[in-house]
Parts: C-alpha cells; sequence; structure tokens
C-alpha cells in the first residue's frame, strides 16, 4: 500500500506492507479521501512530528476487513474521528475531554494520508458512523472539524442571540460560524481576503474586511480561527467589555492576552481543542440536515499530488484541500 510520509519537510509517498488486522479487533479501511486539517500543516511546518510521520485524520473510508461486536461490515462506506476519550478521568468529568491521556495515545494507524487504516474496535463503537446517504465523500470529510467547532461553541456558553465575531475565514473559520449560527447566536466574519469573504456572505452571514472591524462591531464573544499573530489586537477592540474570547488557532510567536485586559475589563479567555463523541455525534446531524453547508469549501487534489495541497494551502491559495485516493 501507499502512503504519504513526511521526509525532509517535504510529504513523499512510500510503498509500504498492506496492514491486515490478524488477531486484533477492529477494521482495516480502504481510505477513499481524508482532509487536510490546519494541524497536519502546523505539524509539518514547524517540525513538530519527525520523518516517518503519516498525518491525516479527517478520513472517509470502505471497511474491507473487520472483526467487531458492532453492526459495521465489509463493504460499508463510513466516516470516524481519530481520538476517544476514556470518560472516567478528572479530565472527562471535568468536561476537558481532549486534554484526557487515552484520548491523546488513541489514533488511526498509520495515519489517514494512507490508502488503507486500521481503526480500532473502540473507534468503531464510539466515534464512527455509516455516511449519510445525502452527504458526498468530500462533504463527510468534514465530519470530525465540524465536530472540533461544535465542541468550541458548546465551551463559550454564550445566550442565544449573542452577537459573535469570527476572525479568520479559512475552512475552520466558515464551520465556525455556520456552527455559531445553528445554536442561535448573531454571527459576524471578518479576513484580510475578499474572496473568503464573499464566500461567507453567500452562506447568508454577515463578513467584512478587517479594517472595517471598529466601525461594526461590539461583540459579546470574539472566536478566533485566524492563526495571525495580530488577530488579538483585533480581538480585544472588538469585544465588549465583560465579553468572550474563544481561542482555536495557535499563532507563530505565540503571544499572550495582556493581563490588564483580563482583569480591569472582565474579560473571559478560553481555548478549545478537540470534540468529544457527544460534539462529533452533533456535527454529524448538522451536515445531514443541511444545518452547515460544506460546499465548495475544498479543493479536491489526487494522492500523488499531495505535496502541491500542502503547498496551496500553505500559500492560501486554496481554502482547503481534500486529498482523494484512488485504489488501482
Amino acid at each position: 500500500m501507499k502512503t504519504a510520509v513526511i521526509e525532509k519537510n517535504k510529504i513523499v509517498l512510500k510503498e509500504v506492507p498492506d496492514i491486515t488486522l490478524d488477531d486484533k479487533d477492529g477494521a482495516i479501511v480502504r481510505v477513499l479521501g481524508c482532509g487536510l486539517c490546519g494541524s497536519d500543516i502546523v505539524k509539518l511546518r514547524e517540525h513538530i512530528s519527525p520523518d516517518g510521520t503519516v498525518l491525516g485524520h479527517e478520513i472517509v473510508a470502505e471497511i474491507v476487513e473487520i472483526r467487531s461486536n458492532t453492526n459495521f461490515k465489509v463493504g460499508d462506506k463510513i466516516i470516524t474521528s481519530h481520538h476517544i476519550p476514556c470518560g472516567k478521568c478528572k479530565y472527562c468529568l471535568s468536561g476537558n475531554v481532549s486534554m484526557c491521556t487515552h484520548f491523546k495515545g488513541t489514533n488511526i494507524r498509520p495515519g489517514g494520508f494512507s490508502e488503507l487504516v486500521y481503526v480500532s474496535e473502540e473507534h468503531l463503537q464510539n466515534v464512527a458512523y455509516l455516511i449519510p446517504e445525502n452527504l458526498s465523500e468530500i462533504e463527510a470529510s468534514f465530519y470530525e472539524p465540524l465536530g472540533c467547532c461544535v465542541r468550541a461553541v458548546k465551551r463559550a456558553k454564550l445566550m442565544k442571540g449573542s452577537t459573535v465575531l469570527v476572525i479568520g475565514l479559512g475552512s475552520i473559520g466558515v464551520l465556525m460560524s455556520q456552527a455559531l449560527n445553528a445554536f442561535g447566536m448573531d454571527v459576524i466574519g471578518c479576513d484580510l481576503i475578499q474572496e473568503r469573504i464573499d464566500f461567507l456572505r453567500n452562506l447568508g452571514i454577515d463578513a467584512f474586511k478587517v479594517s472595517d472591524l471598529p466601525q461594526r462591531v461590539e461583540a459579546d464573544a470574539v472566536f478566533m480561527t485566524s492563526g495571525a499573530d495580530k488577530a488579538i489586537d483585533t480581538a480585544l477592540k472588538a469585544v465588549r467589555n465583560g465579553g468572550t474570547i474563544l481561542v482555536f488557532s495557535s499563532t507563530p510567536q505565540n503571544f499572550g492576552y495582556p493581563n490588564n485586559e483580563i482583569y480591569y475589563r472582565e474579560l473571559t479567555v478560553l481555548g478549545s481543542y478537540s470534540p468529544s463523541p457527544q460534539d462529533l455525534k452533533d456535527s454529524l446531524e448538522l451536515l445531514r440536515d443541511g444545518k452547515v453547508n460544506v460546499k465548495g469549501i475544498s479543493t479536491q487534489y489526487e494522492f500523488k499530488d499531495i505535496q502541491k495541497a500542502f503547498d496551496d494551502t500553505i500559500a492560501n491559495r486554496i481554502m482547503k484541500a481534500y486529498i482523494a485516493i484512488k485504489h488501482v
């Protein structure tokens, strides 16, 4: 089978032996496609993952071998997330499931950018679903990233009707804006790129350039989906006193939020990372019911062109890449 691995700061295809179940429970799935996540970009660009790592986790796949107590069978087309919390530790019990040690230790193997992937029994029982008939494979690939956004919306604990500014309208910003809208918020988006502003407007959500922000917004909450350090200043100017800033991005220089701004203005600054199984279930319902529209967000690439997908994403030539993995 072919896998795409990190090698000297590039993504290259390698031929490796096919994986099999052997004596394990779970399933071997044929990956039909995998979305390129921003975290994959960070891991490559910041040299976080070593050579030989197979990135990717937003998979759409078909089961080719299975030993399971679930109702899944060979031939089923499924989506799955890559992490599962234990549900019993102090992190899970306090609502911080993505900090759970078990959560961080679970994954699909070897990674989503691979022709074949092992999905454990635990994955099948907790975070795997059949692809709804009304969703294309590319649309279904948004199951996990949208789950991350659902998680963030819940963590903010906002009143319905709150005015929420989303800073950064890449794929996550577009998903986040729609998720907030689906939960009853009054959403406004902003970005530097007019094409992305227009994209959100075409979905029925108001959006404008960052330069217009001071005259337009006093937000109850600001959702930070931009990875730019300057976005922190934008958020602080836009959020009202007593408001909330939800951090859903890393920034290159790792700047912090000023202590005195938080203190004197009684701001709430919190982060949100990965979804729980319930968040993922809610995500799938939003996609299936058409409450979040993901058509046109992704640009499709062949497996052999995966490095170009990374390059185009980093250069902001596209909003999001989907790697279609065709099997001969």
